[in-house]
């Protein structure tokens, strides 16, 4: 039986906001746009997919103006990413890592844009950790789809999913597995199977249950 940990990427393993933010203002004085952004207010929009996240910044603008401007906004957020650490890894990382795959396949399913994963895994060297991932920008489908998805696509019998938002509880759902809220993130969760306070809790938490 291949049995697997999943995770939300934003608010669960890292803290890419201000660099997100920094990348999006770019952008923004670019186009001569009055909006700027801030770590606090991308805090609060993560969790969603690209096109809602500017769908609730931009309303004022067309929509077709609006695809435009996201369609610049992911690629220079991508690249500045790539080349910026203006990201933070959540404290433990590497050592839960190193516990987790002695007896787990590990995996990220997240509602970003195409590419923003691997600005993750390598510059921070964590493909060692991760086998497989999945994006809503790759795929267009809800994040409960993408969890399944990779779990059929890896042969994953059993899988938890440890998240920071009631989206990421939603998915886990939708998904059909237990959820772990990871409640030092940015979110709030509904009625998670498990809460931890930090990623060195996640070990004796994935046991109970595997």
């Amino acid at each position: 039986m291949k049995k697997a940990v999943i995770f939300d990427l934003d608010g669960t393993l890292w803290d890419s906001a201000q660099g997100v933010a920094d990348s999006w203002n770019i952008v923004l004085e670019r186009r001569d746009l009055p909006q700027r952004m801030d770590a606090e207010l991308i805090h609060a929009y993560m969790g969603k997919t690209m096109v809602e996240i500017s769908d609730k910044l931009f309303p004022e603008l067309e929509q077709s103006v609006r695809l435009d401007l996201l369609e610049e906004l992911c690629g220079v957020e991508v690249e500045y990413l790539r080349h910026h650490t203006a990201a933070r890894l959540f404290d433990g990382l590497e050592e839960t890592a190193a516990l987790l795959k002695k007896d787990y396949s590990l995996y990220i399913v997240s509602n970003c844009q195409e590419g923003y994963i691997p600005t993750f895994l390598l510059p921070f060297h964590m493909d060692r950790w991760f086998e497989d991932y999945e994006e809503w920008g790759r795929t267009g489908l809800s994040k409960g789809e993408n969890i399944r998805l990779v779990m059929e696509r890896n042969g994953v019998d059993r899988a938890v999913y440890v998240g920071d938002t009631d989206g990421d509880e939603r998915a886990a759902r939708d998904a059909g597995v237990p959820f772990i809220h990871a409640a030092y993130g940015f979110g709030t969760a509904l009625a998670p199977d498990a809460v931890i306070h930090s990623l060195s809790e996640l070990p004796d938490a994935v046991r109970k249950f595997m």
